[in-house]
């Protein structure tokens, strides 16, 4: 027997907001992973670059991880939006049953 443990409010809140960071967090991935040029400030760079070439490579490294990151934390989304919709089902339940 699962047990309720978030009120409606709460448990609507977790769904909208899990829908929202779902789709800002895949979309963000998404152009970390095509290289979006607006992006570039937030990779994680060094300051000494020897070449050209090895400069290179350090941005598409950061722009994949950076791409695995959002993608990770829009799957943690997912997770919370199946919990928080278990949770308003489980309201929504319990009120009608009433």
């Amino acid at each position: 027997m699962a047990c309720k443990f978030c009120g409606p409010k709460l448990s609507l809140c977790g769904l909208v907001l899990s829908v929202w960071g779902i789709i800002q967090l895949t979309l963000m991935g998404v152009f970390y992973y095509i290289g979006a040029v607006a992006l570039l400030e937030d990779l994680p760079l060094g300051e000494n670059h020897h070449s050209i070439d090895e400069f290179v490579a350090e941005v598409k490294s950061g722009y994949s991880q950076n791409a695995y990151n959002c993608w990770i934390a829009a799957l943690l989304y997912v997770i919370t939006l199946v919990v928080s919709g278990h949770q308003f089902w489980m309201n929504n339940r319990s009120s009608v049953s009433m």
